[in-house]
């Protein structure tokens, strides 16, 4: 009874504030979201792209007294800097990604065999930009991007239900002044028959979780009584297709699991596991993959090569998304972009990062799909887009006067590799013609460590690194199937 009293009694004075802070001028969270069903009495304001806003399915065009947004497809490397860069004070943020997060690639493989935990290497958003979780026109979507409509400065998106069968996806519209499409790349296949069915790419953590339920899986299995040796030699066989620096690394890492934890706790089959990496690296067989079955890969001079594992590390292509797009391709079918990451004759639409390139017309190289580069991408976009909202250009067509100053030049600071055992590649050239440090060993492998663990975004994440280390060294990785 005292507790109800009291509440009475304050209840008027929590109204009055309530209403007070209502009214401060600022405009209401509704008035962005409009539905066809909703008739406001007032006459609106025109949106500057002469869209109705009564008539809006989704986040309506911004007005006079709005700050101009921003629109963000992806939350890679190169969105999720920009989205850091990006100040706050000048734009609204909006990012439509399939995952809320960022994730630490470089550091991706290590969480295959147990070295680090998965969320050591995934980043929220909302952490890397405060903004869209407490600003009333900054947002994140758990969505698609299914279509661009650049003619009314809007995108069509659609969202992720994970697949769930009591939630279906709904369609909805978001109005931009800028947009960044920074939707990344997808692994590529090269059209080869039975990847997609078969192997598991090593792009995401979902990728990286399901690497490690296959291998502890295949290692239980193989201890199973009454199995063939060859049936055995099969599920313990793990086959990597692709050289580069993913494929090299979680290669490294797959060796330094089986010969310190795998010899140690799977003794009765330690003798049995071996990797494979097509191209070159821990065991070498060199060839191109013809065809994928679901327990073995053929070679295009028919050598067969059964596997219990198969990991997919050969590069990217650009995604469905970006092909469907009606802009300007560059070479290899990415977002064509001119030297300020503008898609030419398309007014307010930037592309950077893996699903962007240089337009031939730029005579300027494609530059390589590297975390580095987009990465630069991001920081050198936000920064450009934070002057034109300085100089009064944050508005839809309102930038076409405004002088965009230097344009962006990439410069390579050099590539880093652990290949196990405490070793790895460190190349610090900016091309293999160049002079500079290119070293092995054990100093390589300690600068590798250092360079990664001061790159990773949060310092929250950089203690959870820093731990998953230690208790790896000390106390082994952790081989439970979770």
């Amino acid at each position: 009874m005292f507790l109800i009293k009291n509440l009475r009694r304050i209840s008027p004075t929590t109204s009055s504030a309530l209403i007070g802070f209502r009214n401060t001028g600022s405009p209401p969270l509704s008035s962005r979201f409009c539905t066809t069903l909703h008739q406001p009495q007032q006459v609106q304001t025109p949106a500057p792209n002469g869209l109705d806003r009564s008539r809006y399915e989704g986040l309506a065009p911004t007005r006079e007294g709005e700050k101009p947004r921003v629109v963000v497809l992806g939350s890679g490397w190169a969105g999720c800097r920009l989205m850091k860069g990006i100040d706050t004070s000048i734009y609204d943020v909006v990012c439509v990604s399939p995952r809320n997060h960022m994730v630490f690639t470089p550091l991706l493989a290590s969480t295959c065999v147990g070295t680090l935990e998965f969320r050591s290497v995934a980043e929220p958003i909302s952490r890397i930009q405060p903004a869209i979780s407490r600003e009333p026109g900054s947002f994140f979507f758990l969505a698609n991007c299914s279509r661009l409509d650049a003619d009314s400065h809007e995108v069509h998106c659609e969202t992720l239900t994970d697949g769930l069968n009591t939630l279906k996806p709904w369609k909805f519209k978001i109005a931009y002044d800028k947009l960044v499409v920074a939707c990344g790349a997808e692994a590529s296949t090269f059209g080869i028959q039975g990847v997609l069915e078969n192997a598991i790419f090593l792009r995401e953590v979902h990728h990286a979780q399901e690497i490690r339920r296959k291998l502890l899986l295949n290692l239980m299995l193989s201890d199973t009584p009454g199995i063939s040796k060859e049936e055995k030699q099969r599920l313990l066989h793990c086959v990597v297709v692709g050289g580069g620096p993913t494929g090299v690394e979680f290669s490294g890492e797959l060796s330094d699991f089986i010969m310190k934890d795998v010899r140690q706790r799977y003794a009765h089959v330690k003798d049995d596991v071996h990797v494979t990496l097509i191209e070159s690296g821990v065991r070498f067989v060199r060839g191109i993959v013809k065809d994928v079955k679901p327990q073995k890969l053929i070679l295009d001079d028919g050598t067969e090569v059964p596997y219990g594992l198969l990991v997919w590390s050969t590069g990217v292509g650009p995604s469905p998304f970006v092909s469907s797009l009606d802009l300007p391709k560059a070479p290899g079918g990415r977002i064509g972009i001119d030297q300020w990451m503008r898609v030419p004759s398309v007014q307010d639409v930037f592309a950077i990062g893996d699903c962007s390139g240089y337009l031939e017309t730029t005579g300027k190289p494609t530059l390589p799909a590297l975390a580095q580069v987009a990465e630069r991408e991001g920081k050198y976009l936000a920064n450009l887009l934070n002057e034109i909202g300085k100089a009064n250009g944050g508005r839809a067509n309102s930038a076409k006067e405004i002088a965009l100053g230097v344009p962006f030049v990439y410069k390579h600071l050099g590539s880093m590799a652990t290949i196990g055992r405490y070793k790895a590649l460190v190349d610090l050239r900016e091309s293999k013609d160049a002079k500079g440090i290119s070293m092995t060993g054990f100093v390589s492998w300690f600068i590798w460590r250092s360079a990664y663990l001061t790159r990773v975004i949060s310092w929250r994440n950089r203690f959870y690194v820093a731990i998953n280390w230690f208790t790896t060294f000390v106390f082994g990785r952790d081989i439970s199937r979770i």
